[in-house]
């Protein structure tokens, strides 16, 4: 749901069906008030290239670390919830990579653990920062996403048959590794390893994310049919063993309890009058 804010807009672009497999999305947001806007970013297991332009934006994780954003930057894989601040007279344009575009995009493994850098560090030559001027001197945001998706043409290497498989795996009750590894003749420890530097994550850690944003995706549809959320039916539609994994998962991502985020969502998508 996209919150509504005085002076301060922000929405997803939709990129082109030839870079589906490399971008989820784009997200633009600008903050055209006086004072300062802090908003919170779920985990989405997904690495970001960030543009800032303005003032410098910042981002403070879970662990207190304070990141400032001056024209550009790579963060990821998220898996953390994290706020970020856009000052006065600022505006981000966020590319979101897929499954292992990242890695198809710049031929290293992805980011570590809460890490941030320019992205000028990844290649052998400083052209992001260029980027970043061309398109800042461009007069709308969707021929800013144009000019980054023709800009990343030459960069991206085509994709092999073990990704593609990682990434186009859609059954549930099946363990996605073995059944890769058998498929291709490789060893399980080869496809853990392939993923886990392609993708930047395990397939254990992929699973519990999925299962934890499924439960969100429930509780947000019960709201929005204001229909009372039952938490014993989320635990067995999202397969929790009990309500203690469910809080687990709900504290591991957003560093709040299940009945904490209901009430923050409810209170926004159901104000009080004043």
């Amino acid at each position: 749901m996209q919150e509504k804010l005085p002076e301060y807009n922000g929405y997803r672009i939709s990129v082109p069906p030839e870079f589906e497999t490399i971008f989820s999305h784009f997200y633009f947001a600008e903050n055209m008030s006086e004072e300062a806007v802090t908003k919170t970013l779920l985990p989405t297991y997904q690495t970001i290239l960030l543009f800032c332009f303005g003032e410098s934006a910042s981002m403070v994780t879970k662990e207190k670390t304070k990141i400032t954003v001056d024209k550009c930057i790579v963060f990821g894989p998220i898996r953390n919830s994290f706020d970020y601040t856009l000052p006065a007279k600022t505006s981000i344009l966020v590319a979101n990579f897929k499954d292992d575009a990242f890695y198809r995009f710049f031929g290293k493994a992805c980011i570590s653990y809460n890490a941030a850098m320019n992205p000028d560090d990844l290649l052998d030559e400083n052209c992001f920062t260029n980027l970043w001027y061309q398109i800042s001197a461009l007069n709308s945001t969707q021929k800013q996403v144009d000019h980054i998706l023709e800009f990343c043409k030459p960069y991206l290497q085509s994709r092999d048959t073990t990704s593609q498989l990682l990434s186009n795996f859609t059954y549930d009750n099946l363990n996605p590794i073995k059944t890769i590894a058998e498929k291709t003749n490789q060893s399980e420890r080869n496809i853990q390893l392939k993923q886990k530097q392609q993708f930047g994550y395990s397939s254990k850690e992929i699973n519990r994310y999925n299962r934890f944003s499924k439960a969100i995706q429930l509780i947000e549809k019960k709201i929005a049919n204001q229909n009372k959320v039952e938490w014993f039916t989320i635990i067995d539609e999202c397969n929790y063993y009990d309500q203690s994994q469910l809080i687990h998962d709900f504290k591991h991502f957003i560093h709040l309890s299940p009945s904490q985020y209901l009430k923050f969502q409810q209170d926004i998508c159901n104000p009080k009058s004043e």
